[in-house]
């Protein structure tokens, strides 16, 4: 058993928004407790130097990193994804597949699995798997290649959900589409959670899907109807409806910053969640790219397919919550739960996104929270090299 104790830290507290002084405990990489009381003598002494611990980031949605993504990569890349996510700050990831034909989304996850079931020692983890794709409206597709796209099936559904066991499952869908609430209803039963995407659904038909299983919408105002002020649409249903978890890609192009303060100001900050939708150029050069069955140039960091369209992003998760305390005028403080707790809990991962007992020893810290950089990256409290 190994026993390590972080010591002489200011540590984050997720629910007071305030760094406290304490010393974290951690056992075999879970915290065992966040305490004042003197450290045993049994346990290695890790010196924060006055330094700042919080938690480590949780991307719900992410599609790859380091010139790879988790349609296309073979086993042995998924480890080298993990480690560079690990060294961006983001320890736990839902990887996320787009649309693909049912044989390769089976292959897909059985290679996220693999590195799933059997993690390795200083990467990230692989808390779950995001299925955004084949089940979303062709004339909101976005990125994903039409011939990829299916009608929502329960059979097909069923085969998926039981090759990504265990939990935490997500499955984002556009609602409108036919088959979609019989879909919804079996994903909920069998315990996924569900995102509203690539949709043209009305605000009605968004408070309906709700209703009957969605519990968040899928990087809200990207591939969704739009606002206006005699039909709102999906992105306001995002907005306005309390009880939903809003995702949010906050990287000043595919959301304006005006828009981004928006939704920071309309929702209950326990329900806005950010995510980077990030593709294989995240942590790579500029160059061309696939993602959902499409061509992709980036240039600057931005991809765009060749029908024009915006495909994924290259933000990190810790870039995302400076530009939000950028956009809005917030503190760090105010900005952590954004990219830790709230994607954590919304899609129901009770076990990362805080410095608690009983949660995964994963950790940033940082010698500034003005201008807030990575210093030092621990999974399961073991230190990322390079970090």
């Amino acid at each position: 058993m190994r026993r390590v104790a972080f010591v002489n830290g200011h540590i984050f507290n997720s629910v007071s928004e305030e760094f406290v002084s304490a010393t974290v405990l951690c056992e075999d990489g879970f915290i065992c407790d966040v305490t004042r009381e003197s450290v045993p003598s049994d346990y290695e002494i890790i010196d924060l130097q006055g330094k700042y611990l919080i938690p480590g980031l949780v991307d719900v949605h992410t599609h790859g990193i380091g010139g790879n993504d988790f349609n296309l990569a073979k086993e042995g890349e998924i480890p080298q994804m993990l480690l560079k996510y690990a060294r961006m700050g983001t320890t736990s990831v839902m990887a996320t597949l787009a649309s693909d034909t049912m044989p390769h989304l089976m292959n897909s996850v059985f290679a996220i699995n693999q590195n799933r079931l059997n993690t390795r020692a200083g990467c990230a983890n692989i808390i779950g798997v995001h299925l955004e794709g084949r089940y979303l409206n062709p004339e909101a597709r976005g990125a994903h290649a039409l011939e990829l796209l299916a009608s929502p099936s329960v059979e097909e559904l069923v085969s998926l959900a039981t090759a990504m066991m265990p939990p935490p499952i997500h499955i984002s869908i556009a609602p409108e589409l036919e088959g979609a609430e019989p879909f919804m209803r079996k994903a909920r039963e069998l315990g996924a959670t569900i995102g509203i995407a690539h949709t043209t659904a009305t605000y009605e038909q968004a408070r309906r899907a709700l209703l009957f299983g969605a519990r968040s919408f899928t990087h809200t105002f990207n591939a969704m109807t739009k606002i206006h002020h005699r039909m709102p649409g999906a992105a306001v249903c995002s907005l306005t409806y309390d009880g939903a978890y809003t995702e949010l890609i906050a990287d000043g192009e595919h959301v304006h910053p005006a828009m981004v303060v928006l939704a920071y100001k309309s929702k209950p900050k326990d329900k806005l969640v950010l995510i980077t939708d990030s593709m294989g150029a995240a942590g790579a050069p500029d160059g061309e790219y696939f993602v959902g069955g499409t061509h992709v140039t980036v240039k600057n960091g931005v991809a765009i397919n060749d029908d024009g369209v915006l495909a994924g992003s290259t933000l990190t998760m810790f870039k995302a919550v400076k530009n939000l305390m950028k956009f809005c005028g917030i503190t760090l403080n105010e900005a952590i739960k954004y990219a830790t707790i709230n994607p954590a809990t919304m899609i129901k991962a009770d076990f990362v996104g805080r410095i608690a007992k009983c949660y995964r020893a994963d950790f940033i810290v940082i010698d500034d929270i003005i201008n807030p950089e990575i210093d030092t990256v621990y999974v399961g409290a073991q230190r990322i090299i390079g970090a």
